[in-house]
């Protein structure tokens, strides 16, 4: 079964994403927005604005509050900055989703990497050349969502980055709660595993 033969709604938009790249859409308060992991574990960076005002924003915090838990999984309700539902994870046929291993930039890289990782391109760039698109810039990031990204929290706290848990045609359903503008970053890191060390498309689909 293909991702959207198993779809019941109608398909409005329809888009791949190559591996490295941007991507923004706006969508109406009911409209569904399936993420598909075209090729396996392909971790797709996820942030998202209340279309109607961006000063409210999707908030880590109190959506890790919220449900007690660090990890998204079927059911989870993404909260914004003003504890208002953005979007809910419907459903997902991936064990689970991580929400605090943050965005990979030319700084980060640098620093766990060494220095010719530097000029790597970077999440945090494909964010930057989407918001600004919409007139959004640097103070404008927040914490954002990796699906598909396995992101361990070991006993003694710290984080780990390893082999995703997804595989080819894994997918993501999401609703949404409000008039949101999503922005994606199609994970372009290289020099850890969360990707297979192989960015590759992920597909886009949107439904009502």
């Amino acid at each position: 079964m293909n991702a959207q033969s198993s779809l019941s709604n109608t398909v409005l938009l329809d888009e791949v994403v190559p591996a490295r790249a941007p991507w923004m859409q706006r969508l109406a308060k009911g409209q569904n927005l399936r993420i598909v992991d075209l090729e396996g574990n392909q971790a797709v960076d996820f942030l998202m604005y209340a279309a109607d005002d961006d000063a409210e924003r999707y908030s880590a915090q109190d959506t890790i509050a919220a449900q007690g838990n660090i990890f998204l999984r079927s059911g989870a309700v993404l909260l914004s900055n003003e504890g208002r539902a953005m979007m809910t994870l419907v459903d997902t046929n991936v064990a689970y989703h991580d929400t605090i291993g943050g965005a990979c930039s030319c700084e980060s890289n640098t620093l766990r990497y060494g220095h010719h990782t530097k000029a790597q391109h970077a999440c945090v760039d494909n964010f930057l050349d989407a918001n600004a698109r919409v007139g959004r810039g640097k103070r404008d990031m927040v914490s954002n969502i990796n699906w598909f990204m396995n992101v361990p929290v070991e006993a003694d706290g710290a984080l780990g980055i390893v082999d995703g848990i997804s595989a080819p045609g894994l997918w993501v359903d999401l609703r949404a709660e409000m008039d949101v503008v999503v922005v994606v970053s199609n994970c372009p890191q290289i020099n850890n595993p969360c990707n297979g060390f192989n960015p590759t498309p992920v597909r886009m689909i949107v439904s009502v």
